[in-house]
């Protein structure tokens, strides 16, 4: 017969976000949450993906009932968020987190549940004073029990060290990235410095990203960019030409506001804008292009690649710069992320990352969206 401390035991080996009923009381590293996408990967949710069946990289976030004590205005991990939600309940790039054992994720893996298409696993931080601790002993357990799948940080620059980064490379971390998001040191400042009553600096995550210059070595670090916050697309690129003239890569995220975050009533970024930085941005980081050579107008917008005229139709048609962008897969030749993040920055019905390669019908919405034609993706075969 059960006991009442067995039954509660039994209640926490996964947690699936539930507003109607009280969060148990889960930390790590003990515990993780993880993406729902790597939750249906692994078999613990039920559900299917529009035109996937899986992600390719197990994203996992550390966790404590006290949240993460940042106040970033765009995030749905945000402080300001405490009062309408548990931690574990929050909404993280708009999909639910569930709650999991991290043995039992673990397990899973080394027992197949994955199916073989966990290419990568990363450990996401937030600015808790336990999160730099845990997320070693995490990684250091992971390379234990997985070492045949590499392990990425997505890490938290305004509680680490340069010793820090050491130590995550030494235990087996691949490829280290940084959430700088915003473009601009004044979009930094009003999303996510002191203007909000959030802890982050601008110069210590710059400062964060050389140390992972120096420590990591080219193609093993990069950085997380929102699109969409106010910059100009010529703001976003000659940020990605400085990371990529570091030896970086850049993952773009398009601006898609959280509910319940402070930018909720924000409008997503523009088609047009985001479809002509993410290709801007491939050239930089993928065919040596230079910022320099391309064009821009009085707005900012590009207007020249600094490509022929040739090759830039055969990129396009090829859909390969329209897709997510992040950490590869086993291969430092990968072009194409392992980290699909399924419908985390758009709307299934309005895709915006295709977390799967592009169709002809796909790249005639997307040179569609670039001319400005207001049209989504679900609907383009009627039109």
């Amino acid at each position: 017969m059960s006991t009442p401390e067995s039954i509660a035991a039994e209640t926490v080996n996964f947690y699936r976000p539930d507003p109607y009923i009280k969060t148990p009381d889960m930390r790590s590293p003990e515990y993780v949450q993880m993406s729902t996408a790597a939750a249906i990967t692994l078999g613990l949710v039920r559900g299917w993906m529009h035109r996937t069946d899986c992600t390719h990289c197990l994203n996992l976030l550390v966790t404590y009932p006290e949240g993460c004590r940042a106040n970033c205005s765009y995030c749905g991990l945000a402080r300001h968020r405490e009062e309408s939600q548990d931690y574990a309940d929050r909404n993280f790039i708009r999909v639910d987190w569930p709650t999991a054992r991290y043995e039992d994720v673990i397990q899973r893996v080394r027992d197949g549940a994955d199916r073989g298409r966990f290419e990568r696993m990363c450990i996401s931080m937030i600015t808790h004073p336990d999160s730099d601790a845990d997320t070693l002993t995490l990684l250091k357990r992971w390379v234990e029990a997985v070492p045949h799948i590499p392990a990425s940080i997505l890490s938290n620059p305004t509680s680490m060290s340069r010793d820090d980064l050491v130590q995550l490379k030494e235990a087996g971390a691949q490829i280290f990235t940084v959430a700088l998001d915003a473009a601009t040191p004044e979009i930094f400042e009003h999303t996510r410095g002191a203007t909000v009553d959030s802890p982050h600096r601008w110069d210590k995550y710059w400062e964060t990203l050389e140390w992972a210059a120096e420590i990591y070595g080219p193609k093993r670090f990069g950085v997380h960019l929102i699109c969409g916050m106010g910059e100009t697309e010529q703001e976003m690129l000659e940020v990605c030409q400085r990371v990529r003239d570091m030896g970086g890569h850049n993952h773009l995220f398009a601006f898609f506001p959280e509910q319940g975050s402070l930018m909720e009533a924000w409008s997503p970024v523009p088609r047009a804008q985001w479809r002509r930085v993410q290709l801007a941005r491939y050239i930089i980081d993928y065919l040596d292009g230079r910022v320099e050579d391309m064009r821009f107008n009085a707005a900012g917008e590009v207007v020249e690649y600094g490509l022929e005229p040739a090759e830039l139709e055969a990129l396009i048609n090829e859909g390969t710069p329209f897709r997510t962008s992040g950490c590869p897969g086993r291969s430092d030749q990968d072009t194409v992320s392992a980290c699909t993040r399924p419908y985390g920055d758009s709307s299934p019905t309005d895709i915006m990352s295709f977390p799967f390669a592009l169709n002809e019908r796909d790249v005639a919405v997307v040179r569609r969206q670039m001319a400005g034609e207001s049209v989504g993706t679900f609907d383009h075969d009627s039109d």
